[in-house]
């Protein structure tokens, strides 16, 4: 049975950048990886592209985690966004941030961000075994053993890094969940995260691929509004996505109604009064005329009044309070119900995992288990979209190495050590 200082189960950010910084002359350090190559869904990050963080201060970074960016506060100011580009740039890929914040490598390709992290490995003796899935890890005296199909190794530090259970055809398919369940450490539900939203009945088929800039809408369950947001909305074939959806999907469940306000940050009540101020203005208009003065897309506004019972050639002074009711709803507050937000395989993140009361957020060990970590995905965190959720990889798996190296400095002071 091979002996390692340190196995990681789980060749993605979290895992190689644990690696790297726990790698050393004289330790053994082992990353187990379940598929065929390492770091497959890295390299659908940011389409390919790698949006590997967002620009800006860390203190900003803390309330893209829901609730739990303090937890995640010591891991995101122990290796932040500087310290990340930093670390790429000093070996020869330099990046680059776009107006929006978000920072790509500048060749544009998730390739060479693996390719850097995999030459670091192997600059610092780490071991990566591939197509090697973890079936067990079972704690003993010396630390664990960690079953395998072809071998059982025995390791004193086990890192979790398997990421959640999105994008399953990257390897990402809750793996760690069971793993940390069965070790007895709590694990919240999980559910996908950063995902589009599929519509019933969703009326805008058509339009798919019509996008929207700072869009307000709200969210509403069982006649109460429990969301606010604003931002970026585009139509599918069948929904609503883009970054802002992909943010609020987190919060959103079946049978949610979202109300999109196609006519911008106005209030109902001042739309209300500008359209009928513009109607009364021009009688002998047609009220589709009226309605392309506004900022809405010429598809949309036809849908719209077609949706609203109003014909095309319909005159101001024909048109009726009922149907002016209807086409106000219809630009400010137009009701869409969620079927449910999309799947595994189209969800960026996972939301839940890995209790966050039950690690320790200084060192990412176990509060319950001595000598077992955790980072990346695997834990109960998932932020925005835009970078957020590599740099906590990244961070959190520097955090754990940190913790190991602390922990193994301790226990190499220890009298007969």
């Amino acid at each position: 049975m091979e002996q390692y200082d340190i196995t990681i189960i789980g060749a993605g950010p979290a895992g190689l950048s644990c690696a790297i910084h726990v790698g050393a002359p004289g330790i053994r350090v082992l990353v187990l990886e379940k598929m065929d190559e390492p770091g497959k869904k890295l390299l659908l990050a940011g389409t390919g592209q790698c949006n590997i963080t967002h620009a800006g201060e860390m203190r900003d970074f803390l309330s893209r985690y829901g609730d739990h960016g303090k937890w995640l506060k010591p891991a995101l100011f122990s290796f932040t966004n500087k310290a990340l580009l930093a670390f790429f740039e000093e070996r020869g890929l330099p990046m680059i941030a776009e107006e929006n914040g978000k920072v790509f490598p500048q060749t544009r390709q998730s390739a060479d961000v693996l390719a850097v992290l995999l030459e670091e490995c192997k600059t610092r003796g780490v071991e990566i075994r591939c197509s090697e899935p973890v079936t067990g890890i079972t704690p003993d005296a010396e630390g664990f053993q960690i079953a395998t199909a072809p071998a059982t190794y025995r390791s004193t530090f086990v890192v979790i890094t398997t990421g959640g259970a999105s994008y399953p055809k990257t390897g990402s398919t809750g793996d760690g969940f069971k793993f940390a369940a069965a070790l007895g450490q709590p694990v919240t539900e999980t559910a996908p995260a950063l995902t589009p939203l599929l519509i019933r009945n969703f009326p805008f088929a058509a339009l798919a691929g019509i996008s929207f800039e700072q869009m307000p809408f709200t969210v509403w369950r069982a006649g109460k509004k429990v969301g606010d947001y604003k931002g970026d909305v585009l139509f599918t074939h069948l929904g609503v996505s883009g970054p802002c959806i992909l943010d609020a999907s987190r919060h959103i469940q079946p049978d949610d109604i979202i109300r999109l306000s196609f006519a911008g940050a106005v209030k109902r009540e001042e739309f209300t009064a500008d359209l009928s101020r513009r109607v009364q203005e021009n009688r002998t208009w047609n009220v589709s005329t009226i309605l392309a003065a506004y900022p809405i897309p010429e598809r949309l506004n036809r849908k719209l009044l077609k949706l609203s019972d109003i014909p095309d050639d319909l005159k101001c002074n024909h048109f009726s309070a009922e149907q002016r009711t209807r086409l106000v709803t219809n630009c400010t507050e137009f009701p869409l119900t969620v079927t449910a937000p999309g799947g595994y395989a189209v969800a960026m993140a996972t939301r839940g995992g890995v209790a966050l009361d039950g690690v320790d957020m200084k060192t990412m060990e176990s509060k319950l288990v001595p000598n077992l970590y955790f980072a990346g995905e695997v834990l109960d965190i998932d932020g925005d979209t835009g970078g957020y959720n590599l740099q906590a990889a990244f961070s959190t798996g520097y955090l754990a190495a940190q913790g190991i190296r602390k922990r193994r400095e301790e226990k190499s002071q220890l009298p007969g050590e």
